[in-house]
């Protein structure tokens, strides 16, 4: 197991073909972001337009991976989807606001209710 792999762990639970879950647990920085990248460029390939990031396991983030973030709310929008973020724990939560993401991309309680908020496949 490489050092990214202990740092950040990320599951992929597809909801819909056009929706993916993705829970990310650890520390999303500048070691661990481009696994983070890889992971969300593989659901676009394959047609995963709505992404809920589950955010409940993230320890820590860096402006590293809100890039990631930034570049995944673009390219989600670019083909009609849009990226929610869902149970971000209190500091991940904080750097949201700090950065203005929170008032850009869509912050939910729960994966629950970021599901709810994500359009319909059709």
């Amino acid at each position: 197991m490489s050092l990214m792999e202990e740092n950040l762990n990320v599951e992929v639970e597809i909801h819909d073909p056009v929706t993916a879950v993705v829970t990310i647990g650890g520390e999303l920085d500048a070691d661990t972001a481009t696994l983070l990248h890889h992971h969300l460029a593989n659901q676009f390939l394959h047609g995963r337009r709505n992404l809920v990031l589950d955010l409940s396991a993230l320890e820590f983030m860096d402006s590293s991976g809100l890039n990631v973030l930034i570049k995944a709310t673009r390219e989600t929008r670019s083909t009609g989807g849009d990226l929610h973020l869902a149970a971000p724990t209190p500091a991940v939560a904080k750097l949201f606001d700090l950065t203005g993401l929170s008032l850009t991309t869509s912050v939910h309680r729960d994966v629950g209710a970021a599901l709810a908020a994500v359009e319909p496949a059709g």
